[in-house]
């Protein structure tokens, strides 16, 4: 009776761990909207930027909506606003409010695009930029990527003087490694064919008739016995 219960409670678990899978599976393969892997973009005041954002969905799309909104610690406003009819067609704007900011779009070779280009920075466009999508065949769900723009009077120069010397440093121990270990194997076939020339020496050497001179190495030559 007992092993029929347990039997019960294991059918059960196996169910419900099915029906966990299939309720997330459709999140798995739902959409999903990036901006790359910087999470903060430094861009200098007067010049343009490309804040990127890319889209992907398992279930295909159709209609698509997307949008990109800018916060700040006192503004909040779209900035852009488009949709994506299908997998072949290019982003098209239906609402822009910065005159400054080009839709960077593209659909082409399956990577949906939906980057935007910003001109004539200012030092009041740091803040937040949201890039939002949300696609009809997922009931209409939304998704967002976040990204952060710091405009800075001038970039910082990364000093790369100590990791150029780590490297070099590296480097040359590795290179010093491997310098050894070449010449202990060149050491060692020398060695080795030392060895191999003395045995042949001996050998040649047990096989000679050396009374005749003592010399070593040389073979003794045989005289004809003396007439009386």
């Amino acid at each position: 009776m007992s092993g029929a219960w347990d039997r019960g409670q294991a059918g059960a678990r196996w169910l419900g761990t099915g029906l966990l899978g299939l309720l997330l599976l459709p999140v798995s393969l739902s959409l999903e909207v990036s901006v790359g892997k910087a999470a903060t973009i430094y861009a200098v005041n007067g010049t343009e930027v490309l804040l990127p954002c890319t889209f992907s969905s398992c279930f295909g799309f159709e209609n698509l909506r997307f949008w990109w909104s800018y916060n700040s610690s006192d503004t909040y406003r779209i900035l852009l606003d488009g949709t994506v009819k299908n997998e072949k067609s290019d982003p098209r704007v239906r609402l822009k409010n910065d005159d400054r900011i080009t839709l960077e779009g593209s659909t082409k070779e399956k990577v949906n695009n939906i980057s935007i280009l910003l001109r004539d920075l200012e030092f009041t466009d740091t803040g937040k930029y949201t890039c939002h999508a949300k696609n009809p065949k997922e009931n209409f769900l939304e998704h967002q990527a976040t990204i952060f723009l710091q405009v800075v009077d001038k970039l910082e120069e990364v000093d790369n003087t100590l990791t150029l010397i780590i490297l070099a440093a590296v480097g040359g121990f590795i290179g010093l490694m491997v310098f050894i270990l070449l010449v202990k194997k060149l050491i060692t076939f020398i060695i080795k064919k030392t060895q191999e020339k003395k045995k042949e020496c001996l050998v040649s050497s047990s096989g000679n008739d050396n009374t005749e001179n003592g010399l070593p190495g040389s073979k003794a030559e045989e005289k004809p016995p003396t007439k009386v």
